[in-house]
Formats: structure tokens, sequence, C-alpha cells
């Protein structure tokens, strides 16, 4: 397959992957729509900042493995971008599904996967994601990890790249904010060489407030309302 991805390029695949699943009828994505699904800070870990510049370089890196490619249609007035992951790496579905929420939400656990990969493919119960978890881990593409002191579960990675750390490519330097994400708080990554190291969200024994929730559900209604804004920019509506 090449070199690893880099973190920035697993994020736009798995942006790219989830918004095909969940709202197609915006699939493909422009770059405008998909700097915004990247950047959410609901579904992702850690949450990041990218400007257009670094979505363009990663689609750029993308497009040369045959991962990426624009989609635009005829008379449209912005680029538009799909993934290509199901014909390159010829998976199914199901594969699809939780390599996409591994690369946007990092390792996890069975219980965790099944319940976050929801909108992209119902798994009957937990045999059926353990089933894919190791069709996935024959082809290379995912491993399990040991089981850390303290936790009762084993979680799963993906392995199309390593884990945030800092990417190279991140041109954007954005000022710390914290978000709270509803099902499990995420750390906050910038898109620059220096990162900000904050503890395992899965490792978190206590539910999230109400108050936390509800500010969570604010963000969120706000992110889908900038999406249908920049949306209806690009149609001229």
């Amino acid at each position: 397959m090449g070199p690893e991805l880099t973190f920035a390029e697993q994020r736009v695949l798995g942006c790219l992957l989830e918004k095909q699943r969940t709202t197609p009828d915006q699939y493909p994505l422009s770059l405008n729509a998909l700097r915004l699904a990247c950047n959410q800070s609901t579904n992702r870990s850690p949450v990041v900042d990218y400007d257009e510049t670094v979505i363009k370089d990663a689609l750029q890196r993308t497009y040369r493995r045959g991962w990426t490619r624009l989609a635009s249609g005829h008379g449209s007035r912005a680029a538009k971008y799909r993934h290509l992951l199901d014909e390159a790496l010829g998976l199914a579905p199901d594969e699809l599904a939780l390599l996409g929420v591994l690369m946007l939400r990092g390792p996890q656990t069975p219980g965790e996967l099944k319940q976050r990969s929801e909108r992209l493919h119902r798994f009957e119960d937990l045999d059926a994601v353990e089933a894919t978890l190791a069709r996935l881990i024959e082809r290379g593409h995912a491993e399990r990890l040991d089981r850390q002191p303290g936790q009762k579960e084993e979680r799963y990675r993906q392995l199309l790249g390593g884990e945030e750390g800092g990417d190279a490519d991140a041109s954007s330097t954005p000022s710390p904010v914290a978000h709270t994400a509803p099902a499990s708080p995420a750390p906050v990554a910038h898109a620059a060489p220096v990162t900000t190291a904050l503890p395992d969200p899965t490792a978190a024994t206590t539910a999230p407030s109400a108050e936390a929730r509800i500010a969570a559900l604010e963000r969120e209604v706000a992110e889908l309302r900038a999406e249908l804004s920049a949306l209806r920019d690009e149609l001229g509506a």
C-alpha cells in the first residue's frame, strides 16, 4: 500500500467514507464541506482545526495513491471529491464501516465500534463486529491491542496510518479549544507539529453531565447549520 497515511490523510478518507453513508445527498463533498467534516467536534478523536491547504494536500496525496478522485458533475460550481477505498482495498461495506470509524476515532473496543458505526453499517451483534475485525486483521488493515491495566475489553486500531502525533503537513496553528463529544470527551489536536497530549477518552469511568451533553448537542446543531449554509452558498441558493 506504500508509506503509511498521515493523520490528515486518514481524517480526510474517514470523513469521505462517513459522509457517503450518512449524508448521501451531499456526497461527493466540496472542499469546504470536507473541511467542516474534518473539523467536527463530535464523533472525532482528536478534534482538529485544519485549513483548506491541509485538506488539499491530503487530497492530492491520496489521489496519487488512487484512493480519492475529483468527482464534480457537469456544470458543477464547486470541485467535489469522493473516496475509492472500496475499489482500492477491495473491502466489503461492513469492513469499510469499521475502518472508517477507526480512522475517525482511534482505537476502540468492539462494543464502541458497534455503537459508533450504526449509521454506516448495522451489525446484528458483537459477534458480527468481531468477525469483521478478524477479516480486517487478516488483510493487514487492523490489529488487536494488548489489554492495558484497568481495561475490561480489548481494543482494536487500524493500520493504514499511525496515531495522531502532529502532522508535518499540517500548516495551520489554531488556538487551543476544549471540545466535548456526546459519548466521550475527545482530546484537542492542532494542525501543526505541536500537539496537546490528553488522557485517553476511552479510559473515562464517569458519564458526561447533562450540561455537557446539552452543550455538545448545541455544537453539533451549529456545525450542521454551517454545513447547510455552505451547501446553499455552493448551490447559489
